[in-house]
């Protein structure tokens, strides 16, 4: 699917991500966590012999398998499941960054696997997310993630094996002879769109389309983020809103692939907050189970929307990484319910412990769930001086 020439490309946008994505820059013999799923290999050989290159220390880990993960969902034990080899804390805090390579042999292999169990794995392992976002808050630590394309994924996309690789491609600028300074341009026109943004006093978001009718509120001390070098590709401009303000109705017509498992038509409702009814036309058990993770996983940690002018990708394709940052005729909303992103607090990052993202309503959680909506819809901000402004509109901002 991919020519030499085009992993080292991939490789090296990889690397621009990765740069990108820390406030300092990276130093020969730092530790970079490359991790990667079977069918990536070859990619993670790339981005291996780009890494030796740049002077780095690469610390391989490969993802479980599939039949791995039916094994250990499915046969495991609550102490199995809960447990966390002795080493993995001290690695996520000396780590500088990670690269990680999204290839799934599989999207419904654990299907029949009781989603508590996979809820017990996250939440068990909450704390070494929770150093690494301490380290990125430092300007320590860095990381960015890319998909590569497999048959499973082709086949729940519905796409042959060569238009999912033609998408793939395209996306992140591969057929460009230097896909990093394509990749500068992009992050440019999202600075100019994120810097409009924040120049607005805004109170709350309104979304309106055929099926839905959310009210978000962004919140104090709030920034919006986007194209920061984290995910190959990205066009989404987001937050972490203030998870209190969330009232109304929110649907994701996009099928969503999670946890080896298929939803679709997921439909949340909140009020103060939290989700008080969540339905969907398929997946609807495990969608409740994931929201009982914990505390904070029926409550919103994300708001984005991708303008259509920007993304390039124009199919749906199975792969949350691509499917949130959908262009086609309308481009997308999607809320992440869950965990809230610390790096959008507007503040000095050094202060944002537990109990100020607590007081400013940065949501907790194990879950970070993004629910992708592509129906046309209008958002309308509502000021600070009691104004209101379409900020997005038929897939586009207009700022």
């Amino acid at each position: 699917m991919f020519s030499t020439d085009e992993l080292k490309k991939y490789a090296r946008t990889l690397w621009w991500g990765l740069c990108t994505a820390r406030n300092t820059p990276y130093q020969p013999g730092e530790l970079i966590l490359l991790r990667f799923d079977p069918l990536a290999t070859e990619l993670a050989e790339a981005v291996f012999d780009l890494l030796i290159d740049e002077g780095m220390v690469p610390v391989v880990r490969q993802n479980l398998t599939s039949s791995m993960e039916v094994s250990f969902y499915g046969k495991g034990s609550d102490a199995q499941i809960k447990t966390v080899p002795p080493g993995d804390r001290e690695l996520m805090q000396n780590l500088s960054g990670l690269i990680s390579l999204i290839a799934p042999s599989s999207l419904t292999h654990l299907a029949g696997t009781d989603p508590a169990k996979i809820g017990q794995a996250a939440v068990a392992r909450k704390f070494l997310r929770e150093i690494m976002e301490g380290r990125e808050q430092t300007g320590a630590f860095g990381w960015t993630l890319c998909a590569y394309p497999t048959p499973e994924q082709a086949r729940c996309a519905g796409v042959s094996m060569e238009e999912y690789a033609r998408v793939i491609k395209r996306a992140c600028f591969l057929d460009d002879p230097d896909p990093a300074a394509r990749w500068a341009g992009v992050y440019d026109d999202a600075q100019r769109v994120k810097q409009a943004l924040g120049a607005l006093d805004i109170k709350s978001l309104r979304v309106e389309s055929a099926h839905c009718d959310l009210t978000v509120t962004p919140g104090d001390q709030r920034r919006w983020l986007g194209v920061s070098g984290h995910n190959i590709p990205s066009f989404e401009i987001f937050l972490s809103p203030d998870w209190r303000g969330t009232e109304g109705v929110y649907h994701a017509d996009q099928p969503s692939y999670r946890s080896g498992n298929r939803v679709q038509g997921v439909r949340l409702e909140f009020k103060a907050g939290r989700v008080v009814a969540a339905t969907a036309n398929e997946g609807q058990e495990f969608v409740q189970k994931q929201l009982a993770m914990d505390q904070g996983a029926a409550q919103l940690g994300e708001f984005s929307l991708t303008d259509r002018r920007h993304s390039r990708i124009d199919a749906f394709m199975a792969n949350t990484l691509f499917d949130e940052n959908f262009g086609g005729a309308f481009g997308n909303c999607h809320v992440a319910v869950g965990a809230s992103y610390a790096d959008t607090f507007s503040g000095d990052q050094a202060r944002l412990d537990a109990g100020l993202k607590k007081e400013l309503g940065f949501n907790d959680s194990a879950l970070h769930w993004d629910l992708v909506n592509t129906e046309d819809k209008t958002v309308t901000a509502l000021l600070a001086d009691g104004s209101q402004r379409v900020i997005y509109k038929s897939g586009e901002f207009d700022l």
